[in-house]
């Protein structure tokens, strides 16, 4: 594909009577980006690395997950995992519980194994190629592209969220499809500093094209921007609809033994939230049969003794759906009864099991009905309504 055209992927729909780029824009274009990132990139601290192992695992932190966000557990995670040998070697657990609080844990997960793989078919080295890192588990196309362009100088496009946005004003497209975007990005990477390039393009839609209000007006590619030309900018990309996300009530069981410790269970390994530990609970079609649930999970684990008590609520937002989590503590002898499930009775220092933030809000709601704390409204333990995130 010659360097001044743009791809023919795109469907005519999307770009009615739009000429192509020349190739003068094209070197306009990557001369621009290089020179605002080399002015006025973050100072973010993979970017003072040239170790692969390291920049991959900046990429995973940063999916999903704002940069500042990502900087205190990228700094932690290399000092406890240093480099593939490191992270192959340690135990599921302790690399759920270093990721704990970033969320969507699959990522962590995908890590771990994709890094047993570097290990045992490639002498712990990252590979340089982008068909093989493709072929690591959780190694999609941006991140292969990434890694490849940023570690090993490859010349292979990285389109985040950032970069689709970027690539739309700049070309005034209202609904890129994915395909025509690996292709336009591909032809603007240039064959020197790829890995810069790439960054350039994340970087001002991170912090000049931003999807509100951008900065049009500091933009280093502004002369090239159709949209600005145009005026659409605020429109590019067009909004998509989002779906609504279902809202599951969950009963949760809070079984506390007479001395004080609480019950928790390790999730399946396949799922939702896999590997991790949390309260055990169950999804229920009616709110009122809560408590019943309650006494039927307790029963699983130990010998309830008394009723379940509500001590508050719990919500929380993943990416495909909403879960509510509706508390009960229930009293029980913990060693009446056998159980094959992984479990663990926790006292008042907690655990180093990985816990969800959402299970981790719980165990906040507990510790503070056992104290008789009120919430904000005035109210007593047992209304106590929790806070809202994201897994």
């Amino acid at each position: 594909m010659a360097e001044s055209a743009l791809p023919s992927a795109a469907p005519a729909a999307y770009i009615p009577g739009m000429t192509q780029l020349s190739g003068d824009d094209v070197a306009a274009i990557r001369a621009a980006l290089l020179a605002y990132f080399d002015a006025a990139a973050r100072p973010l601290p993979w970017r003072s690395t040239d170790d692969p192992y390291a920049i991959w695992v900046s990429e995973i932190m940063a999916q999903q997950t704002r940069v500042e966000t990502a900087i205190p557990f990228y700094e932690r995670w290399l000092r406890q995992f240093p480099d593939v040998d490191a992270l192959a070697a340690a135990p599921l657990d302790d690399v759920l519980k270093a990721w704990e609080g970033l969320g969507y844990y699959s990522r962590a997960r995908n890590l771990h194994a994709a890094a047993q793989v570097v290990r045992e078919r490639h002498d712990g080295a990252v590979p340089d190629s982008y068909d093989t890192l493709r072929d690591l588990p959780g190694v999609g196309e941006y991140t292969a592209g990434a890694v490849s362009s940023i570690a090993f100088g490859g010349r292979h496009a990285a389109v985040d969220g950032n970069a689709r946005r970027v690539l739309s004003r700049l070309l005034d497209i209202p609904s890129p499809t994915a395909a025509w975007l690996r292709d336009v990005a591909g032809t603007l990477v240039p064959a020197d500093r790829p890995g810069a390039f790439n960054q350039a393009v994340m970087e001002l839609g991170a912090t000049i094209c931003t999807p509100k209000s951008p900065r049009c007006h500091r933009c280093p590619i502004a002369r090239q921007c159709r949209s600005r030309a145009a005026g659409t900018q605020a429109d590019r990309p067009a909004a998509t609809k989002r779906k609504a996300i279902p809202t599951v009530d969950m009963a949760t069981a809070i079984v506390r033994a007479a001395d004080g410790r609480l019950l928790i269970v390790r999730r399946p390994a396949r799922g939702l939230l896999a590997g991790m530990w949390c309260f055990p609970c169950v999804g229920v079609t009616s709110v009122a049969d809560t408590g019943a649930h309650v006494y039927d999970i307790a029963r699983r684990y130990a010998t309830p003794r008394g009723e379940p008590c509500p001590i508050g609520i719990v919500d929380h937002v993943f990416s495909h759906r909403r879960e509510r989590y509706h508390c009960y503590m229930i009293d029980a002898v913990p060693d009446a009864v056998a159980c094959d499930e992984d479990i663990e009775w926790i006292g008042e220092t907690g655990t180093r099991r990985p816990m969800p933030r959402a299970q981790q809000r719980i165990l906040s709601i507990v510790r503070g009905a056992e104290r008789g704390e009120v919430n904000e409204s005035g109210s007593g333990s047992g209304s106590v309504v929790g806070s809202r995130g994201r897994d």
